[in-house]
């Protein structure tokens, strides 16, 4: 990493000691407390790789992004293999993506209707082609608007998940019971078969426990991996459901 800024992020602890990370795993877990800085790492990679975004907006031009771009104008990667594939999903950008769906495909429906008017002929039936094409391309999200919220996020990975992909996600567990988070685990476990890659922001003690996964302790600065039964999460969940009332009676 170059010189470092001043500002935001630039202060956070995290980005001062953090020399070089090594992912060498499929599946890499980033954990701790909020404002540790686990988000903006993550935000600041993917924009740094160049992947594309699900959401309203690109990494580039997204203004909540500004101060990860400023990081990721600092960062270095360097690859064992780079794949040109994979996605960027944070789950406050998952309305953004559902209505850009239908914008789309209400477009391409605007469209076919506009070239059958204009059009005659062969030249009519090539160019309503093209866009009753797209428009059926994307019906393919339609579940998407009449599922439940983790039913769509679900059925939204399965739908945008490719072999060799890089995928970076932020707290994916937000909209996920228990059970769907399970479901979860076996699409990243299929997918890695797959030669996926995942770096993953959370605080889900169930999606930690993925096989082999490695998970990067951002409290402790530089970064250092951590077992999944010692991380916080896991020990206070665990402490909280041996005894909740030793917690509870303080509220």
């Amino acid at each position: 990493m170059g010189k470092l800024e001043t500002g935001h992020p630039f202060e956070l602890p995290l980005v001062q000691e953090m020399d070089w990370l090594d992912f060498e795993s499929p599946v890499t877990f980033l954990v701790g407390e909020n404002g540790c800085g686990k988000s903006t790492l993550l935000e600041s990679l993917a924009i740094a790789a160049r992947v594309a975004t699900v959401g309203g907006m690109d990494l580039d031009e997204d203004p909540t992004l500004e101060t990860s771009r400023r990081w990721a104008e600092k960062l270095r990667l360097s690859w064992v293999q780079r794949s040109g594939r994979g996605f960027f999903f944070r789950s406050e950008d998952f309305i953004g993506f559902t209505r850009r769906i239908s914008e789309s495909r209400k477009e391409m429906e605007e469209l076919e209707a506009e070239f059958d008017a204009q059009f005659k002929g062969y030249a009519r039936q090539l160019a309503t082609g093209v866009a009753r094409g797209q428009a059926r391309a994307l019906t393919r999200y339609e579940e998407l608007e009449t599922s439940s919220h983790g039913e769509a996020f679900l059925h939204l990975f399965q739908e945008r998940l490719v072999p060799n992909g890089l995928y970076f996600l932020d707290e994916p567990e937000a909209a996920l019971s228990p059970q769907r988070q399970l479901a979860l685990i076996a699409l990243l476990k299929e997918m890695q078969g797959e030669g996926c890659q995942f770096i993953i922001a959370t605080h889900s003690p169930i999606l930690m426990a993925f096989p082999g996964a490695t998970i990067l302790n951002l409290n402790q600065v530089p970064p250092e991996p951590i077992e999944w039964k010692d991380t916080e999460h896991v020990q206070l969940t665990r402490d909280f459901l041996n005894n909740p009332e030793r917690y509870l009676r303080y509220l």
